[in-house]
């Protein structure tokens, strides 16, 4: 409970007055991790922590390289000395690495940063994925078209979900039939 406490005050403190609208996201995106308890274990603290700090590397505080997974995790590792499994996730949440390599950064995520536990990294696409910039429930396919119609489909960000949408798609069907298979979906 320390875990989670301390991550919604962090992510507070660095979205809700300069990004309110991010801050509602990160919320939404924290209630969609709670959502998945049943499938999650004792890894749920764990992911509804990486939930709620998922977009912290787009504070203002924060920017470094303009990519926000890989300005998150660097101020989670270095600044907070972060629990590494949170830095993990958010480094690497909603297919950082195709983004990345958009941005001409696959080199440095992927050296500073390994990959989480799949089912994990799943867990924290599905939730992103099915959260809308306002914090409410969407389809993966809404969220998306959203995400392209907000950046422009030849932008960075436009071209790089445009390209990642089968496996949102893919991620979330698995998320859903790991909730059906316990019952919670």
């Amino acid at each position: 409970m320390r875990m989670t406490k301390w991550a919604y005050e962090l992510s507070e403190t660095l979205l809700s007055e300069p990004l309110p609208r991010r801050w509602a996201h990160s919320l939404g995106v924290a209630e969609q991790a709670r959502s998945l308890q049943p499938i999650l274990g004792d890894d749920a603290e764990l992911l509804e922590a990486a939930a709620i700090l998922h977009d912290i590397g787009y504070s203002p505080a924060l920017v470094k390289t303009g990519f926000h997974p890989l300005d998150g995790a660097r101020f989670l590792r270095h600044d907070q000395k972060a629990d590494e499994r949170i830095v993990r996730l958010v480094a690497h949440h909603t297919f950082a690495l195709l983004e990345a390599e958009e941005r001409g950064l696959l080199e440095e995520l992927s050296s500073e940063f390994v990959m989480e536990e799949p089912h994990l990294v799943d867990a924290l696409v599905y939730c992103d994925m099915t959260t809308t910039p306002d914090g409410t429930r969407t389809e993966p396919t809404d969220r998306v078209a959203e995400i392209v119609r907000r950046y422009s489909p030849d932008s960075v960000v436009g071209r790089f979900i445009q390209k990642a949408e089968p496996e949102v798609q893919a991620t979330v069907a698995r998320v859903d039939r790991r909730l059906a298979a316990v019952g919670a979906g």
